[in-house]
């Protein structure tokens, strides 16, 4: 709202019972299972923001920038669309050559003139030029949506009118094969460029910030991301553990050529 992902580990947002117990979800349900080298289904058709039928194929003829989200989110899709402006803005990347951004909807409920005001709204905070036609927001029928998103390893679970779900971008060459993803809901300008230069190139490369997945958890009723202190607590511990042992294994051979006559 991580296998490899920034993941929300509590409810999603919306009006909840006083008395319900609120679900929790494994990073199995909600996480990102990561499918890097493989091709997305690219004939799957959804609705452009004018209503008329797209497909993939079409539309991915150069490095592409997916993401997935829905457009009544109330939760992280905010934050991360966001951080996703605040990059387009940062990066020296040229959109529209360099780059595409197509942002698809995984809620069927959303429709072309939800997805057409988003466009404008999000368009409307790039401070440099940027051709329309190089962020789209996409919406289908639920089938459709899902495909894509099982395609890409992306798992979300419905929790009366909302959805917990990841947050990463997600890096296609122009063939449709999968080079990267990147977590979170900020990204840097220097890593966009070069992730969208291997995509151009159909190189696909694992993701070096994993350890984000098991710092950091979303509060969806904080609408924000909170430090995962048990995992840091276990971490350390761990680790000062090993430096003991290390220490005492090394104190003990050096006692003992200091007994060696």
């Amino acid at each position: 709202m991580l296998s490899f992902a920034l993941m929300a580990t509590a409810i999603g947002p919306g009006l909840l019972r006083a008395q319900a117990a609120p679900p929790s979800f494994t990073p199995e349900e909600v996480g990102i299972n990561e499918r890097l080298g493989t091709t997305i289904p690219l004939d799957l058709e959804l609705k452009g923001e004018d209503g008329k039928p797209v497909n993939l194929r079409q539309l991915i003829d150069k490095p592409t920038i997916l993401t997935l989200n829905y457009f009544r989110c109330a939760g992280i899709c905010t934050p991360q669309l966001g951080g996703v402006v605040e990059v387009l803005n940062r990066t020296q990347a040229i959109p529209g050559k360099d780059f595409q951004v197509i942002t698809v909807s995984f809620d069927e409920r959303d429709d072309p003139e939800i997805a057409a005001q988003k466009r404008t709204n999000y368009l409307g905070e790039i401070k440099r030029p940027f051709p329309p036609s190089a962020w789209r927001f996409l919406t289908g029928p639920a089938a459709t949506s899902k495909a894509l998103a099982d395609a890409v390893g992306f798992k979300f679970k419905r929790v009366d009118d909302d959805f917990v779900h990841a947050a990463a971008i997600i890096f296609i060459s122009p063939k449709g094969v999968i080079t990267r993803y990147m977590y979170g809901t900020s990204y840097l300008p220097a890593d966009l460029q070069l992730a969208a230069q291997e995509a151009a190139r159909g190189e696909a490369q694992p993701t070096i910030n994993k350890f984000l997945k098991f710092c950091f958890s979303y509060d969806p009723v904080g609408r924000k991301y909170v430090l995962n202190v048990t995992a840091i607590s276990a971490a350390i511990i761990i680790v000062a553990a090993l430096i003991f042992v290390f220490a005492l294994t090394r104190r003990g051979r050096q006692t003992k050529s200091e007994e060696r006559p």
